[in-house]
């Protein structure tokens, strides 16, 4: 089966050292998925400047498909991130070409070829999610840490996977990913940071530890358990085996700087 990923993209400019990474929720998810043995697209805006050059050679060169990654005259999104331990922490994000993100219909009639699609809070994809759902491909949506945004309950109805970020597992959360059952995600997940995760199908929640790992920088490591779940739902694994994949994902992306 085969993952597109479509929407935000940025470069991690790490404050302290100058180093910058590729990065964003889009771009990470596919190139982890493509990490993780599946057949991957990205499809976004970059800038006309060296930082899109960056960009687009670094997802050559890991071998997710970009040629529907469109240069854009202007500057490349940029997020300016601190680590403070070895926990990241994000500073000004400027946009640049991708605050006028859109698809046209080649994107679209493309896009239409894959199995799964995905992309993030600030994919400025929202509108498309309702025909990709009724074109039968499988929507995956990461929305962040973003629980209370207006944006949830009117796209979750498109949304088969639907990812959030909490900190722990409690009473809230497991009310929470039950409304976004009944909302129409077939699946909620909730990523827990060093808690690990919790998912809920309908019928059952499950758990999953974090794995225990030296941690050098967290940057990415989200969007890496994103990829992991799905590769595993792609194979139609059962869901405490798409946990565990996404966990073991993860862990792998914490050990090393930037998100991959």
């Amino acid at each position: 089966m085969k993952l597109v990923s479509v929407g935000d993209n940025c470069m991690d400019v790490y404050h302290t050292t100058g180093t910058s990474y590729p990065g964003g929720n889009a771009v990470n998810v596919a190139v982890y998925a493509r990490q993780c043995g599946a057949t991957t697209s990205y499809v976004g805006f970059v800038g006309t400047d060296d930082y899109g050059e960056q960009m687009q050679l670094a997802l050559k060169e890991r071998e997710v498909d970009i040629s529907h990654l469109h240069r854009i005259s202007g500057k490349t999104a940029v997020t300016q991130v601190e680590l403070k331990g070895n926990e990241r922490v994000f500073g000004e994000y400027l946009e640049g070409v991708m605050n006028h993100f859109t698809l046209n219909e080649d994107d679209l009639r493309y896009i239409e070829q894959y199995d799964v699609v995905h992309s993030g809070f600030w994919g400025h994809t929202e509108d498309f999610f309702p025909r990709w759902r009724d074109k039968q491909l499988i929507t995956s949506f990461d929305f962040a840490d973003k629980l209370d945004a207006p944006l949830v309950r009117t796209l979750i109805p498109s949304i088969q996977y639907a990812f959030f970020s909490y900190g722990q597992d409690d009473d809230f959360i497991r009310l929470y990913l039950q409304e976004m059952h009944e909302l129409g995600a077939k699946v909620a997940v909730a990523t827990l940071g060093e808690n690990g995760s919790l998912a809920y199908d309908g019928k059952f929640f499950y758990q999953q530890n974090a794995k225990s790992v030296e941690v050098i920088d967290t940057m990415g490591a989200g969007d890496a358990y994103i990829a992991g779940f799905l590769v595993g739902a792609m194979q139609q694994k059962h869901i405490k085996k798409c946990m565990e994949l996404g966990s073991q994902k993860a862990a792998k992306t914490i050990t090393y700087f930037g998100a991959w």
